[in-house]
């Protein structure tokens, strides 16, 4: 009898402790359900604020876009604007051989410009005078966003005069030069042939570089060189300052020396 009635409060003890586990579980599934209903309401929330970013994004790209333009005319008064730009940053310049930087004095004017729907893509031009290099006066290299973090990339097909091309990177020689450049052009960017049309994931960051911190205030890159000119100047008068100091001490001392 007594081990029944000890068996009997054990059976109860487990069964309160299934029922209250049971409880337990269900407070949990509850707040779960109500933490994944209140997330989705900020996901919503989110996704309006997002489309009101565009909006505005849109709006002032076209306020934007008459000024760029008045930058770009005052720019092409100023000789070698660009290549000073691009030489005085400090990844862009690592990008540009000793034959691009003369190709580069030809450079007119860069544009880079958003679709009219931000978020599907931007371009990037460079507008070129007529040189001897090439026959394009614009070459583009137009990026598109498509879904699940694709770009697809097109880039205008340099048409290079005789002797002029860089294949794959490498300057061909020119006709009587016995000289070749093996280095990597930063025009090879622009070769996407074998790619054309195709769809890829690819982070390009010399478009980055160019689209969010070069683009947005050429000046700062430009005056750099300026600014580290008036630097050299500044140490040079330094150096003959002092120079002029020591010598200035020494014929004092010769002078003290010989009065003993």
């Amino acid at each position: 009898m007594v081990a029944d009635k000890g068996k009997k409060q054990k059976s109860e003890v487990a069964e309160e402790e299934i029922n209250g586990g049971e409880h337990i579980d269900g407070e949990l599934v509850l707040s779960i359900e109500k933490l994944q209903e209140i997330q989705d309401e900020l996901e919503k929330i989110n996704e309006e604020a997002s489309e009101k970013v565009l909006e505005v994004e849109q709006k002032y790209n076209e306020i934007r876009k008459p000024v760029y333009d008045k930058r770009n005319d005052t720019i092409k008064s100023i000789p070698d604007f660009w290549l000073t730009a691009f030489m005085s940053h400090p990844a862009l310049s690592e990008l540009l051989t000793e034959e691009d930087q003369k190709i580069f004095k030809y450079l007119n004017n860069l544009e880079v410009e958003d679709f009219k729907d931000v978020k599907s893509g931007y371009s990037i031009s460079f507008i070129f005078k007529s040189n001897p290099y090439f026959e394009d006066s614009k070459i583009t290299k137009t990026f598109n966003f498509l879904d699940e973090g694709v770009t697809k990339i097109i880039s205008t097909p340099i048409k290079w005069k005789e002797g002029m091309g860089i294949p794959n990177g490498v300057t061909e020689k020119k006709k009587g030069s016995k000289r070749s450049h093996a280095e990597e052009s930063f025009f090879t960017w622009f070769n996407n042939s074998e790619h054309k049309g195709d769809l890829y994931e690819i982070h390009d960051e010399v478009a980055d570089i160019i689209k969010d911190d070069l683009w947005p205030n050429p000046l700062t890159y430009f005056n750099n060189e300026a600014d580290e000119e008036e630097l050299e100047m500044d140490d040079d008068e330094d150096d003959e300052e002092k120079g002029s100091d020591g010598s200035e001490d020494d014929e004092e001392e010769e002078e003290d020396d010989d009065e003993e």
